[in-house]
């Protein structure tokens, strides 16, 4: 009904007994191994989990989990982007297209600090079983008149690691503070389990290692 439950989007290092983070303790095999590859990284948004599926003939909107609430003020912004006939235009061979994103802005996390309004930005979608490359998924929001997250470029997690450690990381809103970074190989590639190989470096975790070291 509300299309797949996106993937889990593993921490990039293990914690100790304190919860805190292990700089160099890669929580993966494939973290360890990929280390000085490039990956593609995106600004990680302080928001919540949304699903857009297009069925075939109507749009409904979930959230992470098939039992999650959403807002109702947050329904409210997504109304503009559940018109089937916008989808249909777009898809029209298609019946089983999932559009993820978060939905952000006031009352939502630390959302303020983002727009004055609530909103909807992209970072993926998936048709069948098919994950769009990021070219693609940048063409199907501009269609449908949704932003995309900010990109931050091709980078090492060595390197997108020092970009939080060393302050380097600046968000694409002016006023707000970095959330932190979401990355995927530059191929995409999967576990042994067959699992989606995604990772998320949170400042406020280097903050806290700071705190705690």
């Amino acid at each position: 009904m509300f299309g797949p439950e996106y993937c889990k989007i593993q921490t990039a290092f293990k914690r100790d007994e304190r919860n805190v983070i292990m700089p160099g303790k890669w929580t993966l095999p494939e973290f360890a191994y990929l280390q000085d590859l490039p990956w593609r990284w995106t600004e990680k948004v302080d928001g919540t989990n949304i699903r857009l599926h297009w069925d075939g003939e109507n749009v409904t909107i979930g959230g992470r989990t098939d039992s999650a609430m959403i807002p109702a003020h947050l329904l409210v912004a997504l109304e503009p982007y559940t018109l089937a006939a916008d989808w249909h235009r777009i898809f029209p061979d298609a019946s089983d297209v999932t559009v993820y994103g978060e939905g952000y802005g006031p009352k939502i996390q630390n959302g303020g600090q983002y727009r004055d309004t609530p909103g909807f930005i992209v970072f993926d979608v998936r048709i069948g079983p098919w994950w769009l490359q990021d070219e693609n998924v940048s063409d199907v929001a501009a269609k449908l008149g949704m932003e995309v997250v900010p990109s931050f470029g091709e980078h090492t997690l060595n390197e997108a690691w020092a970009a939080i450690t060393e302050g380097k990381l600046v968000s694409h809103w002016r006023d707000a503070k970095p959330e932190g970074l979401v990355g995927r190989p530059a191929v995409e590639l999967f576990t042994r389990k067959g699992e989606r190989l995604i990772v998320k470096m949170k400042t406020k975790d280097w903050a806290d290692y700071l705190k705690r070291k």
